[in-house]
């Protein structure tokens, strides 16, 4: 069982389908108590990140319109964001974990995401103990 150690943790889901993004978030809010925003594409989530938000945990969608997952994560980088990003793929085996891993993701997960794959991430956040 995850623990959160200090304060409460936020989390930024970036993924095009309504569902997915529902999906994720309440996840997220019930299973780990995490503060959880959406947004549907990686531009919105550069702009969102620019403009000053800041978020502990990115959970960013590989194929999406306007700016893709892997694109999105360069530019965040590229700007300096330090938060810990999770690229979410339909297909984590291959190309799309190469890529979200050289952009600068810190894993790589295929869709959906369950609790096993969000415990992974957290076992390395400061802010939650085990």
């Amino acid at each position: 069982m995850i623990v959160m150690a200090n304060n409460k943790i936020s989390a930024l889901i970036v993924d095009d389908d309504s569902i997915i993004r529902k999906i994720h978030k309440t996840m997220l809010e019930r299973l780990f108590n995490i503060e959880a925003e959406t947004v549907k594409d990686g531009k919105e989530a550069v702009e969102l990140c620019r403009s000053g938000a800041n978020f502990d945990i990115i959970f960013m969608d590989r194929e999406m319109p306007i700016m893709d997952g892997a694109e999105a994560t360069k530019q965040l980088r590229a700007m300096g964001v330090k938060s810990t990003i999770v690229g979410i793929t339909t297909r984590a085996g291959g190309e799309d974990r190469e890529e979200f891993l050289a952009a600068g993701s810190n894993h790589c997960f295929e869709k959906p995401l369950d609790r096993a794959k969000v415990e992974v991430v957290l076992r390395e956040h400061k802010k939650f103990t085990i």
